[in-house]
């Protein structure tokens, strides 16, 4: 496996991760709080669409440059 595509993967999958959030809890009182919610992504998961673009992108960075090929051809005559 190449250097570029691990290193690629490896990229992705740390991104991949769901990472949980904390905070700091208020012990002073209670506070009662409601939260709506609406989803507009139509049951669509973005991340994936994200993630499908990251693996795009890996393919683009560090290739190296195009070989240039020169061909000479010599004739000789003879008498």
């Amino acid at each position: 496996m190449s250097h570029h595509l691990f290193k690629a993967l490896a990229v992705t999958a740390a991104l991949a991760l769901p990472v949980s959030a904390s905070a700091q809890t208020d012990t002073t009182g209670t506070t009662d709080t409601t939260t709506t919610t609406t989803n507009d992504g139509g049951g669509f998961d973005w991340g994936w669409l994200g993630l499908a673009g990251l693996i795009g992108l890996a393919g683009l960075g560090g290739g190296s440059a195009p070989r240039r090929v020169t061909t000479t051809t010599t004739t000789t005559n003879r008498r």
